[in-house]
């Protein structure tokens, strides 16, 4: 089959070109921002990529065009697609009909923690023998790939609640004929397509109906939106974490680990070096689904310890005149606390300069401006990228004082960064986009100043 790829850059799209690539498909793809990293990995994977979404391209005549949720009315390719009655199907039914059916899928959903918690989810299963394939919103460290497809039965994907394409406007999620699936948190987001946090768990439950009674939900005991969601109808087993009575994480006498406890029974302690209360969260959802494809939480426990974490959460990007720079993927006012939660644990009295960029359309919107004060208490010093935005983030910012500044010239604020950082100072970088490579001329210029003093 020749599949051509509408949208083939995008994180989940270009996954999508690497399984179908690696399954025996002939793949093509177009976009309007052909650019490295996901360029380079396509073009290794022998993917032949177009700038653009000229109308000519329906001459490469493929068996179906994979759109991807970036397309809108008025594309020209896509009104050529159209006009021709040219067949064509959504990247999320695509997968589902020519990779997931018949496996067993297991589904990471939630507002928060999709990335990681697939991750670890799918490393588990690698470390017990299981070769699951996957299709992850990030790159798990242990794999070195977003995405792969094996011969096995095991598949686990990121299950977006994002909305599919323009001509289908359910979450992604329903598309995938999930067996085993975690549900890691539910809070109002993409103000872009959802009206309220109610419009959101109507999609969440749209999901839940589709899994068989003979699969597993792994939920968030303490997250009462899903408890909504649960409580509409649902035919499949549950089991919680993070409550009583379900899977719990308790203290342990090393620093960096966590004891394991299910139905008030401890199976065993995770020694590693991820920070913070939602990384514990994601484990233990990642070991009870692991259990029920068979995996002993013995063995779950163990594999965690070898878990390296995914390029983008809290990934330590370099040290420089003794100032440790961060990138995360933080951009949601829950996750910026979490962020910064975990490493307050860790370095206790230690400064930390928090940096950030509102970027994903929620934050452009401005409905989460007034949780951002407080998402941000734990910093000691507290920067804002405004460009782009129609709200005034100095002005949302008013309750931290003078911790925090705000500019639209991202060069001024890798100054001001820089001039104002000292050695022993953790800076951490949150965006969900490249943030200009803001990583690398901070350290540059930290690196400058050192030099110069």
């Amino acid at each position: 089959m020749h599949i051509h790829i509408l949208g083939i850059c995008g994180t989940f799209m270009g996954g999508i070109a690497v399984i179908a690539r690696a399954a025996g498909h002939k793949v093509t793809g177009c976009d309007a921002n052909v650019y490295p990293p996901m360029s380079t990995q396509l073009a290794a994977q022998g993917v032949e990529l177009i700038e653009g979404y000229g109308a000519d391209q329906v001459e490469l005549v493929p068996d179906v065009y994979v759109i991807g949720n970036v397309v809108t009315r008025g594309n020209p390719l896509m009104e050529a697609i159209l006009d021709r009655g040219l067949p064509y199907i959504s990247g999320p039914q695509w997968l589902r009909e020519n990779v997931l059916h018949g496996r067993w899928v297991l589904a990471v959903a939630g507002t928060h923690g999709k990335t990681t918690t697939s991750s670890m989810l799918a490393w588990i299963l690698e470390d017990a023998g299981l070769r699951p394939g996957f299709l992850i919103g990030g790159v798990p460290q242990n794999f070195g790939v977003s995405a792969r497809i094996t011969d096995t039965p095991f598949f686990v994907i990121e299950a977006d609640e994002y909305d599919t394409a323009f001509f289908d406007k359910r979450s992604k999620f329903v598309h995938y004929p999930a067996r085993t699936a975690i549900l890691n948190n539910l809070e109002f987001d993409h103000a872009d397509i959802f009206s309220d946090l109610a419009a959101i768990e109507t999609q969440f439950h749209h999901f839940v109906r589709t899994l068989p009674a003979s699969g597993l939900v792994v939920s968030n005991g303490r997250e009462e939106a899903l408890e909504r969601v649960i409580a509409r109808e649902c035919w499949t087993p549950v089991e919680r974490f993070d409550v009583d009575g379900g899977w719990r994480a308790n203290e342990a006498d090393d620093v960096g680990a966590f004891a394991v406890a299910y139905a008030g029974k401890t199976c065993g302690t995770v020694h590693w070096n991820l920070l913070g209360a939602h990384n514990r969260s994601n484990a233990l959802a990642a070991i009870a689904a692991a259990r029920h494809v068979g995996v002993p939480v013995e063995r779950g426990i163990d594999a965690l310890s070898r878990f390296q974490s995914v390029k983008r959460r809290m990934e330590v990007r370099g040290v420089a005149a003794g100032v440790t720079v961060y990138d995360d993927f933080a951009h949601h006012p829950t996750a910026i606390e979490a962020t910064l939660a975990g490493l307050r644990r860790v370095v206790n009295a230690g400064r930390i300069l928090a940096v950030i960029e509102p970027r994903s359309n929620t934050m452009k919107l401005g409905v989460m401006k007034q949780a951002l004060p407080g998402s941000l208490a734990a910093a000691d010093r507290v920067y804002c990228y405004s460009g782009g935005l129609a709200w005034d983030p100095a002005e949302a910012l008013k309750p931290l004082g003078g911790k925090a500044a705000v500019s639209g010239d991202l060069s001024a604020l890798v100054a001001q960064i820089a001039g104002e950082s000292r050695a022993g100072d953790h800076v951490v970088i949150m965006s969900n986009g490249g943030f200009g490579g803001i990583h690398e001329k901070l350290l540059a210029a930290l690196q400058a100043q050192s030099t110069t003093a």
